[in-house]
């Protein structure tokens, strides 16, 4: 009977560890990919590099990151075109903070419709496949409206590449918040799996000096 009691102990003793361990071990797990904060536009008559960011402006930034980001694991769509025919090329570059992310190119006023161009070499040393696109119709005059020297095209609110160009904001947050919930349902799944390990092997301990003692 004292060698039963010990064990529960013991068990008792073990999950409240797990338990009292959980915060830590939650807040140890590794984080999600970094999330951008702002973007930089340079390119043909820019002066100084434009900085669009989402505590400033929220909806444009909403609406920029969507005319690229759809290009980060797309593949390519079409080939480049001549030079004579691009027309002026815009760098747009995705940051978290001081951090980049992502790089493209964009030529809005292409023959043909805007063509977007995804660099092989990317920031942070990472590789892709050097890939060309269409852009987005909406892609000039999110350009535009973000400060880069165009002319207006109010009518345009659609395109190909990426698809339509409406409520773009909400479709990039939606896909950012459902990125974050399964990575907390992951980490959530993997520390109770740890808690569900120790009382399953205290469990067999105590049935283990049941069985002795029988």
């Amino acid at each position: 009977m004292t060698r039963l009691l010990s064990a529960a102990g013991v068990l008792a003793m073990s999950a409240a560890l797990a338990i009292g361990l959980a915060p830590g071990a939650a807040a140890a797990a590794p984080k999600g990919p970094a999330k951008p904060t702002n973007i930089q536009i340079a390119g043909k008559d820019i002066d100084e590099t434009i900085v669009i960011t989402v505590l400033s402006s929220k909806r444009l930034f909403g609406s920029l990151l969507s005319e690229v980001n759809w290009m980060a694991s797309a593949r390519p769509q079409t080939t480049a075109l001549k030079a004579d025919k691009l027309g002026p090329k815009y760098t747009v570059t995705v940051l978290a903070n001081k951090t980049a992310l992502q790089k493209y190119e964009l030529f809005p006023m292409a023959a043909g419709g805007p063509r977007a161009h995804r660099p092989a070499a990317q920031p942070g040393n990472k590789k892709v496949t050097d890939g060309w696109f269409y852009g987005r119709l909406s892609m000039s005059e999110t350009l535009r409206v973000s400060g880069v020297p165009l002319k207006a095209k109010p009518d345009v609110v659609g395109g190909i590449g990426g698809g339509v160009g409406e409520d773009l904001e909400a479709a990039s947050q939606d896909s950012a918040d459902a990125s974050q919930v399964l990575g907390d349902m992951r980490r959530l799944f993997l520390l109770n799996g740890g808690v569900l390990m120790i009382i399953l092997v205290g469990l067999a301990g105590i049935a283990f000096l049941i069985r002795r003692r029988v």
